[in-house]
């Protein structure tokens, strides 16, 4: 699923595509794509304000005080494509404009994807009103996340992937990230300090930033930005995926554990797990 940094991209490519562009015409083409729509999805002669992000999601708001809100579920794609252009196999839903441009289409192979018109509370749409800031907003609050944190009497990676406590880590950054600050994935939160707690926040950060700079981490064909192209962060994972290959750090094999359906991998030696 993407992360952060994939839907991050995304959003600016949206940002440089739709903003200020009259809305012509609202197509859906698959219903489950508007399954969370309450009423008829219908944006037609709206004004895209701006593309915005919290975590995982992002939304167009539009003239007036809603917006669209999308996830990109597995599979989804936000692609600009001339009108003319052959309609994807896969084609959920799609926007055409009054200027006769690129239209927006949203792709979703596996359809665990949505899209939807919502009202805006406070800026931020209302579904995802219950999500916490994550690590790159003003509003992120580090001495609230710090004892939320350590109240929370887990291990520090499923603390992680609390999209309550913060949004927008996933699997491959909570990883990449952990290995970073030198934290095996089942510490115990209320053991770490406030300067520990700093740190992770820093390496979530810092990682999430170098994906930024490649486009993000695209392991197949259906991550892609709005102009269809793949990210190459997956050539520098550290951690993720990397099961038996040599820590950069010190050479000991990488581990893979199994972690709530999923995986989780570390170094043996430079992420000790905890007693």
């Amino acid at each position: 699923m993407p992360e952060l940094p994939e839907v991050e991209v995304v959003r600016r490519g949206l940002a440089e595509w739709v903003a200020g562009r009259t809305i012509a015409a609202s197509e859906v083409l698959h219903p489950r794509a508007v399954r969370r729509q309450i009423g008829i999805f219908d944006v037609a002669d709206r004004v895209i304000v701006s593309a915005e992000r919290r975590g995982k999601y992002l939304w167009l708001p539009l003239d007036g005080d809603e917006a669209i809100l999308a996830h990109l579920g597995m599979s989804g794609q936000l692609l600009m494509v001339s009108p003319e252009a052959v309609l994807e196999k896969h084609l959920r839903v799609r926007l055409s404009f009054a200027d006769h441009g690129n239209d927006l289409r949203f792709v979703d192979q596996r359809t665990f994807g949505h899209v939807m018109l919502t009202a805006l509370v406070g800026g931020v749409p209302e579904p995802i009103a219950h999500i916490a800031p994550d690590p790159f907003e003003a509003a992120f609050d580090e001495e609230l996340f710090t004892r939320r944190l350590r109240a929370k009497r887990t291990e520090i990676k499923r603390a992680l992937l609390d999209q309550s406590l913060i949004s927008g880590v996933g699997n491959i950054y909570a990883d990449e990230a952990l290995w970073l600050a030198r934290l095996h994935w089942a510490r115990p939160t209320e053991t770490l300090s406030k300067a520990k707690i700093a740190e992770l926040l820093a390496a979530v950060r810092q990682v999430m930033s170098a994906a930024l700079l490649q486009g993000g981490t695209s392991f197949d064909s259906l991550y892609v930005n709005v102009n269809g192209e793949s990210g190459y962060f997956e050539r520098s994972l550290e951690a993720y995926g990397r099961r038996d290959l040599p820590c950069s750090r010190c050479g000991t094999p990488i581990r893979r554990d199994a972690f709530m359906n999923r995986s989780s991998f570390s170094c043996p030696r430079c992420q000790r797990k905890p007693r």
